[in-house]
């Protein structure tokens, strides 16, 4: 299945029946009176998250979405059919953004979440609608009402705990293979990643998700190498792992660039918690790695954690470390999530209050 993480497509809700002008014509019954029907309520156009979806990639065939109009109302006061709603089916973490493609209209963060993005057009009054002591042959039916119709963009950011960055070749995608049942593409050559990749690591009991975006480069933030267009996938996650190309000639600089390219990007990432590692420490005797770490440590600020993807060496102190992260921040989620729902329900209970 191919990739997709952006998709602009237009959207039209169905417009409302037409209200009908007829009066009673029946046998023995004279002056029957007006007896037309309301028109129906024309389709609305939703979004709705579903779980099993990971990519944009129905949308890339067809962007035009229009919902079907609403019935026209018909003598004998029978009111005409409502259209059914137009369902567009998400994955979990897109945003729908307005055209201007600042504004973001929704945030799909959960599954079952439903949006209307279309509001379909009410249908117009029949004859019978106006009728009154004073009016009792009115020959007055509406139109239906217009439905509504916009552009927008769709932003899919996969839902991870833990991101992984680096510069290209650094062993991004060989870690996701060593932490989770993951299968990506590993070769000895840059860029071997080109979409972003997913897998679930386990700790002790618990579960998170991984994952691993295509490397940036120096000048990535205007476009260099494949961009920064993929960072838009770690902004959810709790922590960064930071891989270090540990053979590289100078570590402390591969990590001044990637963190500048962090900055220049902005949205948070900068100031998210994260795990340096130096990688490819079987490839290096002591002197280097000691080396290697002092400088890097200085660049950092930080501790700097020794690993060996390919080797499975100094992980579980990593993944101790990334896990701790990614529990604190949905504890912070939950207390969250309490907190508003007691505020709505104070709120809901004061109004009640005489």
């Amino acid at each position: 299945m191919n990739f997709l993480d952006e998709a602009k497509v237009y959207v039209r809700s169905g417009d409302g029946g037409n209200g009908c002008l007829s009066f009673r014509r029946e046998k023995f019954v004279p002056l029957g009176g007006p007896d037309g029907g309301n028109g129906g309520r024309g389709g609305d156009v939703v979004a709705i998250v579903e779980p099993g979806l990971n990519t944009l990639i129905d949308f890339r065939y067809r962007q035009h979405f229009k919902a079907k109009k609403g019935g026209n109302g018909s003598g004998a006061n029978r009111t005409g059919p409502d259209a059914d709603t137009l369902v567009l089916r998400l994955p979990v973490g897109t945003q729908i953004l307005d055209n201007d493609k600042e504004t973001v209209v929704a945030d799909l963060d959960q599954v079952g979440t439903r949006v209307v993005l279309a509001k379909g057009g009410d249908g117009g009054f029949g004859n019978a609608h106006f009728k009154t002591s004073t009016n009792r042959a009115p020959r007055r039916a509406d139109l239906g009402h217009e439905g509504a119709e916009r552009w927008v963009w769709l932003r899919l950011k996969l839902l991870a705990d833990v991101g992984l960055i680096g510069l290209p070749n650094a062993g991004k995608s060989t870690m996701l293979s060593r932490l989770t049942a993951a299968r990506p593409k590993i070769a000895s050559y840059p860029f071997t990643t080109l979409k972003p990749q997913l897998g679930v690591a386990r700790h002790g009991d618990d579960e998170f998700v991984v994952a691993d975006i295509p490397g940036l480069i120096e000048g990535a933030h205007e476009g260099a190498g494949l961009g920064t267009r993929f960072l838009g996938h770690v902004e959810r996650c709790a922590v960064l792992i930071h891989m270090i190309d540990g053979t590289a000639a100078n570590p402390a600089a591969d990590y001044r660039i990637v963190r500048a390219e962090l900055e220049q990007y902005g949205h948070g990432l900068a100031d998210k918690p994260e795990v340096v590692c130096l990688n490819k420490i079987d490839a290096l005797d002591k002197a280097a790695i000691t080396k290697a770490k002092r400088a890097l440590k200085k660049a950092v600020g930080a501790p700097i954690f020794a690993i060996s993807a390919v080797a499975g060496k100094g992980l579980e102190p990593t993944i101790d470390v990334a896990h701790a992260y990614v529990r604190e921040a949905r504890e912070k989620r939950i207390a969250a999530q309490t907190t508003v729902t007691r505020a709505v329900e104070t709120t809901v209970l004061d109004s009640w209050v005489p």
